[in-house]
């Protein structure tokens, strides 16, 4: 028999907030993150608009000397597993560290070092290059630096696939502690790519929106809706096998319940246009949970604001789940902070725990008017009432598709 899995703390460096509690109170009052880039000058970019961490700074949460070894996207991970840690009240003088392990994913890693040393290398020849750039720049040095800076000798990995990072991390964190291989896992995701390339990349594949409105342009399933706003961050959970955390008088915020994982093998960046591919990772999430697909009546979705992922998507929801779709209760956190990329999926899951501890499904900031077959529910307005159960969505480039539910926890 698979051992239970709770959520005991949470961790979160994001667009509107840098702790769980001040993001969620953002979430609630549908603050959103956009706003014209300040990292660079965007004069010769199509793009000008995405969602930055502001008044973050690495040496809040370490020492200062490892801050300046660490690439933002480490330091976010850092600092929000900084937080979770400490709600959940971990002590590491009394774990055994080898039963405390890290799953924590990046997508790209550090473009910004890869930019520094390609202008370096041509500017000044390869004598030049800084010694630690591979180890700032490679992506799983957020699970690293996290394992190092906590004492975690437990597992130590970084799943990476594309958009479904933080979910899939998640979930193989699950599953660790499941099959016995933890006790303890820091879990989520991590990215920081509003850079020169990043932004450059993902215009030339005409992935970003084409807006230059702070307030209209990351609209999930909406008829205007033109591409995704691109977010950065870090979410990160710790999960726990169950008997270990009620020995220790944790508090538990939730309960893992389902992760369901297919492949499109169908395109590079487009999802099946049928859906078929996500709505078998939902189904599978569900029957993982060993409950029927109508128990279930919330989704946070993927809900990138392009018109690929919110048509198809819609159609993975109709097809996974028939008639009971129109029932259903469907937002888009990124509606707010935008696409965090390898962090998504995980401040996605914590949004799903905030929800169900307080009965509240939060808006899809700036829908208007649904698109072209996206006739679901999307929650326009805030949803209040009990609900039993979260599921969450991340498909990502390369056709990852990752569900992974989340349940209220009952003893």
């Amino acid at each position: 028999m698979s051992r239970r899995v709770v959520v005991t703390g949470m961790g979160a460096i994001t667009p509107i907030g840098l702790s769980v509690d001040e993001f969620w109170e953002s979430v609630k009052a549908q603050k959103t993150g956009f706003d014209f880039i300040t990292r660079f000058d965007t004069t010769d970019y199509k793009c000008k608009i995405a969602a930055e961490v502001k008044g973050f700074e690495g040496k809040n949460y370490m020492d200062f000397k490892a801050a300046k070894r660490m690439e933002l996207f480490s330091q976010y991970a850092v600092a929000a597993t900084k937080e979770a840690l400490e709600q959940a009240g971990i002590d590491m003088e009394k774990e055994d560290p080898y039963r405390v392990g890290v799953s924590i994913g990046s997508g790209i890693g550090s473009l910004q070092a890869m930019e520094t040393a390609h202008s370096k290398l041509l500017d000044k020849g390869p004598s030049r290059i800084n010694p630690l750039l591979v180890p700032l720049m490679i992506c799983n040095m957020a699970a690293g630096n996290v394992s190092i800076q906590f004492g975690l000798k437990g597992k130590s990995i970084n799943v990476v696939t594309a958009c479904a990072t933080g979910t899939n991390s998640i979930g193989e964190a699950f599953r660790t502690i499941q099959y016995g291989d933890a006790d303890i896992m820091a879990a989520g995701g991590t990215e920081s790519s509003i850079s020169p390339i990043g932004v450059s990349g993902f215009s030339a594949l005409t992935a970003l929106s084409s807006s230059d409105d702070p307030k209209r342009c990351s609209i999930p399933f909406d008829k205007d809706r033109s591409g995704f706003v691109m977010g950065e961050g870090a979410a990160v959970v710790i999960l726990e096998e169950l008997e270990h955390a009620k020995a220790r008088g944790a508090n538990i915020y939730a309960e893992v319940v389902g992760y369901g994982c297919t492949s499109d093998a169908y395109h590079i960046t487009s999802p099946a246009e049928d859906g078929s591919g996500a709505a078998n990772a939902m189904l599978n999430a569900v029957k993982d949970a060993g409950i029927e697909p109508e128990e279930v009546v919330y989704i946070n979705a993927h809900g990138t604001s392009t018109h690929h992922n919110d048509l198809f998507e819609t159609r993975a929801i109709k097809l996974a789940f028939g008639d009971h779709a129109k029932d259903m209760k469907i937002n888009s956190t990124k509606s707010m902070v935008g696409h965090l990329l390898g962090a998504a999926g995980a401040i996605e899951f914590i949004t799903c725990v905030k929800e169900l501890e307080e009965g509240y499904i939060h808006a899809t900031v700036g829908l208007k008017e649904p698109g072209e077959e996206c006739d679901l529910d999307y929650c326009k307005e805030p949803v209040t009432g009990d609900f039993k159960y979260a599921l969450s969505n991340s498909l990502g480039f390369g056709g990852h598709n990752a569900s992974i539910l989340v349940k209220k926890y009952e003893d």
